[in-house]
């Protein structure tokens, strides 16, 4: 079976923060031992809140994805997983549309609702009750509308963290737990 892993990050949270390193180090324990960081940049300030400006960064990082995927060969690859934080969740959903990777399966770190215009079929996500940049009860409407299960974390911010260390490293392992227990499903 040929496997592959895709990391989207969110402006400011790259693939070396703790959701997406760790994640990153499960799959590849797992056997998705190919796997792509995608990496763009976005300098705009003042986007949460400004439609148009949101909108223009998903089409800037959009289009820096498409570049920086355009050499992978989907069909080779029959166990796809992508994951994702904040805006990355949109631009992993809609290129697994664009592309019609109908058999993607994908975690959600912090989804923001316009990920849910291109809700996918097997999903997991993972949200903060104290995140800045979603609306956490507008996320779990949408979620179960779309039948995504999604884990709720109180009290944590847009990174799923908290003002007590401890605590953040205990949702951490909770997480990455699910985490390897969604890479382990089949679908």
């Amino acid at each position: 079976m040929s496997k592959i892993a895709v990391y989207f990050p969110g402006i400011g949270y790259h693939c070396d923060k703790p959701l997406l390193y760790y994640s990153r180090n499960i799959a590849c324990e797992l056997g998705y031992i190919n796997y792509r960081n995608v990496s763009y940049t976005y300098h705009a300030k003042n986007i949460r809140g400004n439609e148009d400006k949101m909108k223009e960064a998903y089409e800037a990082l959009f289009s820096q994805t498409e570049a920086e995927l355009a050499d992978i060969v989907w069909s080779e690859y029959n166990d796809v997983l992508f994951i994702s934080k904040s805006i990355g969740t949109i631009i992993a959903t809609s290129y697994a549309e664009k592309y019609k990777l109908k058999s993607t399966r994908h975690i959600l770190y912090t989804p923001l609702s316009q990920t849910y215009l291109f809700a996918p079929d097997h999903a997991i996500g993972f949200i903060g009750t104290a995140d800045p940049w979603s609306d956490t009860d507008e996320i779990i409407q949408l979620s179960n509308a779309n039948h995504i299960p999604m884990v709720i974390y109180e009290g944590c911010n847009h990174s799923l963290e908290c003002a007590d260390t401890l605590k953040n490293i205990e949702n951490l392992k909770d997480i990455m737990q699910r985490t390897m227990d969604f890479c382990k499903e089949t679908h």
